[in-house]
């Protein structure tokens, strides 16, 4: 059991067969969730690909999805008490894998001043942490993310990405069953719920918790454990016979 402020976010996360929950536990807060595979970090979260195969908002049943060449499920979504929510009168949703995350580079862009407690740095901290090197040497790795708990979506004139509050309250939780070995970090975002600011300390934050459970043996007797994509990755590129 792990409890993440704004300023700390752990990285391990779950084996495979585990069941992963982040939750909610004193206040709306949202967060930005990054996952790997334990044995090789070039296996990771792939957002785009995940909104592609479900939706721009995710929820029970969807599964999170790794880059290629691997291209499986990395956890599938077991249970999700925001479930209800579906879309609002703004258009909105939660749990969206559109956003980006928030980081230090377009804040400084936009702002010209620097902050180093945006959810990439977070990220980016935490993976250092875990692999007791600095946040410059897997920076790289950070990746585009899982916004856990946020409320967003396009506005209807002009189609734009929006937030707004998150309607997450203590004891509103997600929860993962892990299909592979997991590595993961998930950032309680400087933005609090969505509600005002990011990339400074003006939003109220609120610490979020991740417990690992292992489940009944028994429900995961007959479970069918997925594989790496089996293309073979010559992409149309002639064979080195074929070359001499």
């Amino acid at each position: 059991m792990r409890s993440l402020c704004r300023h700390a976010t752990p990285a391990p996360f779950a084996s495979k067969e585990d069941s992963s929950s982040a939750s909610s536990v004193v206040g709306a807060q949202v967060g930005d969730l990054n996952l790997w595979n334990s044995h090789d970090l070039a296996e990771r979260f792939f957002s785009g690909k995940t909104r592609a195969l479900h939706a721009t908002h995710i929820s029970t049943g969807d599964r999170l999805w790794s880059t290629m060449p691997y291209l499986r499920p990395m956890a599938t979504i077991s249970h999700d008490t925001l479930g209800w929510y579906g879309w609002d009168e703004d258009g909105a949703g939660v749990h969206d894998v559109i956003g980006t995350r928030c980081d230090p580079y377009t804040n400084r862009m936009l702002s010209g001043s620097d902050y180093d407690h945006c959810c990439h740095s977070n990220l980016a901290r935490a993976l250092a942490t875990e692999l007791r090197v600095t946040p410059r040497e897997v920076e790289h790795q950070i990746h585009d993310v899982l916004n856990v708990f946020m409320c967003t979506g396009f506005t209807k004139d002009t189609h734009q990405y929006f937030m707004k509050a998150s309607p997450v309250r203590p004891g509103d939780f997600i929860e993962f069953f892990a299909e592979i070995d997991l590595l993961g970090a998930l950032s309680a975002c400087p933005g609090g719920d969505c509600s005002t600011t990011h990339s400074n300390d003006v939003a109220a934050c609120h610490p979020l918790k991740i417990e690992v459970f292992e489940p009944d043996p028994v429900s995961i007797a007959h479970w069918r454990w997925p594989s790496a994509s089996a293309y073979h990755r010559r992409h149309g590129a002639p064979s080195k016979e074929t070359r001499t």
